[in-house]
């Protein structure tokens, strides 16, 4: 009699080859879903928990943007979220080339693409004002969509090019701060260049010291993400891929820092030694995850993470409209735990991000998702 024996269930060895090139990576679903987490949890109230602990200060202000020079915890979020966006590029694009759509149709895709993101960050920033509406392209969506578009053009190139053009649009980005210096040199954070375009154009600049200006930095983190995702999409064993993440991870940190001392790293400006060094660590977390997820097969942990990354756009508009309303509303049955002191806001925000993460699934059970 003949026996049927089923095939034993390995996981693959990290120098296994890797599949062929996937549709998509659930690694970097993964990176984007903690990505979403991380910007709509408000820091999980750590900042405010910890700001008046002397000896936790630290910890609590990795919660919260560096006042001008430097990089936090905090900071690395919209660089992540930014990569992401490019990593995604060369899948979506190839995904859309091999159902038969022309690059011409590629191009309308990611011009209105790019004109919906503009479009929703400019509705989100301006609800619930009661002064006069303002246009802005500094909020994270729409620098998303100028780079986007940028890097668009530049996938069209061939490779060479594509280094040429990217090395002259760091160069330019500089170029610009010293060639046009503020009264207190270069990046002057209320004289620079880039502050005194917004002022011309737009008739005002932002809070903060952000400038228009910064969509050169962000396209250059985003063109990060599309030579990534175009390596990642070649068929390579596992080792060689999370090497190649590793090595670039640390070469980019220590680029970031050995350019800090000529150009200081400062994010509101998303100046070049900040997008190295805010890449290293990027491509830090997206190894991490590709090491748990592709290589080990640990994917229970991402179910959460999937979920809120399968709804970003809600997320993130839920998060910017209503946010404040469902935490004040939940603060009736927690009374923000005023039992904890400054420690309450860590439980009560875990209850508010539950709360949206517990949204995202509901609508993921229904199979509703919001795409741009």
């Amino acid at each position: 009699m003949a026996t049927v024996t089923a095939p034993v269930q390995t996981r693959p060895a990290a120098n296994a080859p890797a599949p062929a090139p996937p549709a998509r990576l659930a690694s970097l679903d993964a990176f984007r879903g903690l990505t979403m987490i991380l910007l709509v949890s408000h820091g999980f109230g750590i900042h405010e928990a910890l700001k008046d602990n002397a000896s936790l200060a630290w910890f609590g202000d990795q919660f919260e943007h560096a006042a001008w020079v430097g990089c936090t915890l905090w900071d690395l979020i919209q660089p992540a979220f930014t990569f992401i966006v490019g990593v995604a590029m060369p899948f979506a694009f190839a995904a859309r080339l091999s159902r038969g759509a022309t690059r011409g149709e590629l191009f309308k895709h990611v011009l209105w693409r790019a004109f919906a993101l503009i479009a929703l960050s400019n509705i989100l920033s301006n609800w619930g004002s009661t002064a006069p509406l303002k246009f802005q392209l500094i909020n994270v969506l729409c620098q998303i969509a100028l780079g986007y578009l940028l890097c668009f053009g530049l996938w069209l190139l061939p490779w060479r090019a594509q280094i040429a053009s990217a090395t002259a649009l760091f160069f330019l980005h500089h170029a610009l701060f010293y060639l046009f210096p503020g009264p207190a040199g270069p990046f002057d954070p209320s004289g620079n260049i880039g502050s005194r375009l917004d002022l011309a154009l737009l008739g005002y600049n932002y809070s903060g010291s952000y400038t228009t200006l910064n969509f050169l930095g962000n396209a250059l983190t985003i063109l990060a993400g599309m030579w990534t995702g175009m390596f990642l999409r070649r068929e390579s064993p596992h080792a060689h891929r999370l090497r190649a993440l590793l090595v670039s991870a640390a070469l980019c940190c220590a680029a970031g820092l050995a350019l800090a001392p000529v150009i200081p790293m400062v994010k509101r400006l998303w100046l070049g030694s900040f997008t190295l060094f805010s890449l290293g660590w990027v491509l830090l977390g997206l190894a991490a995850c590709y090491w748990m997820v592709e290589v080990r097969g640990w994917r229970r942990w991402t179910a959460p993470a999937l979920i809120a990354g399968a709804n970003s756009i809600f997320l993130y508009s839920f998060s910017q409209v209503l946010r404040g309303w469902l935490s004040r509303g939940l603060a009736a049955f927690t009374g923000n735990f005023s039992a904890l002191g400054p420690y309450g806001a860590i439980p009560h925000n875990l209850i508010v991000l539950g709360v949206m993460i517990g949204l995202c699934y509901w609508l993921h059970q229904r199979k509703i998702y919001f795409k741009l």
